[in-house]
């Protein structure tokens, strides 16, 4: 009885039967590239998963500094309106087919600037579409990697060549990313907000 220790190896090439979609997916999941971009205390817990410890190169994830590079997004802190706008024009630089991982409370939902934060933007899916949302304040490495395995899932069960996913993938971003407000729009709605916290029987923008 031979092991597989003491089997002889018979140059003979094996195959395996798929379809092109399956070898697509399979590809796309095994290359994940995210840009190194941090916004905040959440970019720290990042940089750990990026490092040697945790060894991402064996989930195929290598970080690239360029946009053009890349094809995940990891919104790491807290996103003001300041830099709202700065993150959809990097999102647009990316190549399609391109994913967001929202990282931590500040990206999911606002944070603990939920109710009285009014420079924080309450959610990353108000200005891009979000595939994996991995919670926490700030979430662990492990929560990082098992978002990126969630990621990998997904596009596990994408069609690609139907077209069916970057369909729905359209649909959803229509519904849930509007166009971000300008700049002059963004401050008469600060100075509502601000005219509101006057008013002790107001509601808090975002609310």
């Amino acid at each position: 009885m031979n092991s597989p220790t003491n089997q002889q190896k018979t140059g003979d090439a094996g195959f395996m039967l798929l379809s092109s979609e399956e070898l697509l997916n399979w590809s796309r999941e095994s290359s994940l590239w995210p840009m190194s971009f941090g916004l905040a205390c959440c970019a720290i817990e990042m940089m750990q998963t990026f490092a040697a410890n945790y060894d991402l190169e064996r989930f195929g994830i290598f970080p690239r500094p360029s946009p053009r590079q890349s094809d995940i997004m990891i919104v790491s802190g807290t996103v003001t309106y300041k830099m709202a706008d700065r993150i959809r024009r990097l999102y647009e630089q990316m190549p399609e087919p391109r994913y967001v991982i929202s990282m931590g409370s500040c990206a999911n939902c606002g944070g603990p600037y939920w109710q009285h934060g009014y420079h924080v933007v309450k959610g990353v899916d108000k200005i891009i579409p979000v595939d994996v949302y991995v919670p926490g304040c700030p979430p662990r490495p492990e929560a990082l990697i098992d978002g990126f395995i969630k990621l990998q899932e997904k596009i596990r069960r994408e069609k690609p060549l139907t077209g069916k996913a970057l369909l729905e993938a359209q649909k959803d971003s229509d519904a849930s990313s509007p166009e971000f407000h300008s700049s002059s729009e963004a401050a008469d709605m600060q100075t509502a907000i601000v005219d509101t916290r006057s008013n002790p029987n107001a509601t808090p923008f975002g609310e």
